[in-house]
């Protein structure tokens, strides 16, 4: 992982929250980065931004970040997350169906996946992430049986709602055959891109 370093007299609340977290690195990594980017919406809370209530997310502050809470935006202990899009309780339900280890952390990244996959980037931009490698690993990781099915590396929003789809028995490929879809390149072309999580900056520690 790249360290995103100082701005200013200031670090960035990535780094800070992954300097003095706890756990698994990279369960830290890739919670921080949904943190961040979420930080940085000023039109809505931090909990409707993540679909986290707010005892939720403060249960995840307490494992992975004991001295982060005071770092975000400020949340309530009973705040909401929102109302949910029509396709979004779907999409928990098919995560967690397929959750890997039954860990809380998969419940909390559910969410988390299902609400961020509302936003118009790549996935892997709108979890803040800096890569699309960190996504399939987060996939491979805690929902590796759905991770799987993903054969022919189709973008994960899409395979995601194509498997949706599929469950409900609705037909949405124009083709039967990806190759010869005239869709092809919106399901498989590059994700590249720069990462969108801003350096949200936060005091130095003394």
């Amino acid at each position: 992982m790249t360290a995103l370093g100082d701005i200013g007299g200031a670090r960035s609340l990535y780094v800070e929250l992954v300097a003095y977290g706890a756990g698994d690195v990279f369960n830290r990594h890739i919670f921080a980065c949904a943190m961040t980017i979420a930080a940085g919406e000023p039109d809505r809370a931090l909990t409707e931004a993540l679909g986290l209530d707010g005892r939720r997310l403060a249960d995840l502050c307490a494992l992975h970040f004991p001295y982060g809470r005071a770092l975000l935006p400020a949340f309530d202990l009973e705040a909401g997350t929102g109302e949910d899009a029509i396709e979004e309780p779907d999409l928990r339900q098919l995560l967690l169906e397929h959750r890997t280890r039954g860990v809380i952390e998969e419940e909390w990244l559910a969410a988390i996946v299902a609400r961020r996959s509302l936003r118009p980037n790549h996935l892997w931009q709108d979890l803040g992430l800096f890569n699309r490698t960190d996504l399939s690993r987060l996939l491979d990781r805690h929902f590796e049986p759905l991770a799987r099915r993903n054969i022919q590396d189709m973008k994960w929003k899409k395979f995601f709602y194509r498997e949706l789809c599929r469950r409900d028995g609705v037909l949405v490929c124009k083709a039967p055959v990806c190759d010869v879809c005239s869709d092809y390149h919106h399901c498989f072309s590059d994700e590249e891109g720069e990462p969108l999580a801003r350096l949200q900056p936060v005091p130095l520690r003394a």
